[in-house]
């Protein structure tokens, strides 16, 4: 058997005592990476999380701090249009109707949703005669677009997007809001679908005669300009804040108002019933120019077509 020196055993043992000492000190320092690699990790977890509740906290504070509304469209008060004889809307410039309290003139108040089905209902039933009395000047209508059912469409709000087309219209073309609004409830979508597209929208309201300035009303139901407008008009007649009557609990669409009183919707909707309270409400004689039979002739009465 071979001997080696103590010399070289000495040297064996420090070789391995350093290889053993390099790698201590390289199990140290990733070790120490590691810990810094944790350390980087949880500060920027951290900061992220802070950075998202800054963001929730903020938006919070726009909702609830809300910026004061925008302008709503031109040709509007108290957030409707009214539309008076020839179908033309009443305007700044336009001579305003025979009050509604004169001898003659029947004021005629609607607030509608888009997609409400009894809305349409009331539309198909009564609009035909509606049109007659507005169009020969014995009543004037006020048509009021709201979107209470914008959560009603599978997340596209398409009360609150179909109402702003409307407002579009009145703002840049309003003598043809009365055909927009009918051909809008002419094309209604059933309530708990998606509704129409904006392009669908766009086509409707651009397909009606006569309507100007189709470029501008494009980019406005584009950009849904009247959106944030349309949605505080909603919030505030919903709230009971109504014009045109002393109602001050907003009984849902659509509300039909003649002269200031509610009228009660029938099941069905009937236009003979809707004829007798016209009547009624305008002082039991019919506005002047109309075919509308008097209450007790209800039952001979000729529905519009």
């Amino acid at each position: 058997m071979t001997h080696r020196p103590d010399g070289d055993a000495r040297a064996a043992r420090n070789e391995r005592r350093e290889a053993a000492r390099q790698r201590a000190q390289r199990a140290r320092t990733q070790q120490k990476r590691r810990q810094r690699g944790v350390r980087l990790g949880i500060q920027i977890g951290l900061g992220v999380v802070l950075l998202a509740a800054a963001t929730i906290v903020t938006l919070v504070l726009v909702n609830t701090i809300r910026q004061p509304t925008g302008p709503g469209p031109q040709n509007t008060s108290q957030g409707g249009i009214t539309i008076g004889q020839g179908l033309k809307a009443v305007t700044v410039s336009s001579p305003a109707p025979t009050s509604p309290e004169g001898a003659g003139t029947v004021r005629i108040s609607l607030f509608v949703d888009y997609l409400c089905p009894t809305c349409g209902a009331f539309e198909q039933a009564n609009g035909d005669y509606i049109e007659s009395l507005v169009d020969s000047g014995a009543a004037t209508v006020d048509i009021h677009p709201i979107a209470v059912l914008a959560n009603k469409s599978q997340g596209t709000k398409y009360s609150l997007r179909a109402a702003n087309a409307a407002a579009c219209v009145a703002d840049k073309s309003p003598d043809q809001f009365f055909a927009v609004n009918k051909a809008l409830f002419a094309k209604q979508p059933a309530e708990g679908t998606a509704g129409l597209t904006d392009a669908q929208l766009t086509s409707i309201v651009t397909g009606v005669s006569g309507v100007q300035h189709q470029a501008a009303i494009r980019s406005c139901i584009a950009d849904q300009t009247f959106g944030r407008w349309i949605d505080d008009r909603t919030t505030a007649v919903s709230g009971g804040d109504i014009p045109g009557t002393k109602l001050s609990t907003f009984p849902g669409t659509p509300l039909v108002l003649v002269n200031g009183q509610r009228y009660e919707l029938t099941s069905p909707i009937t236009n003979d019933d809707f004829r007798t309270f016209v009547v009624s409400a305008a002082g039991a004689t019919a506005p002047t120019g109309t075919p509308t039979p008097s209450p007790s002739a209800k039952a001979s009465a000729t529905p519009a077509t």
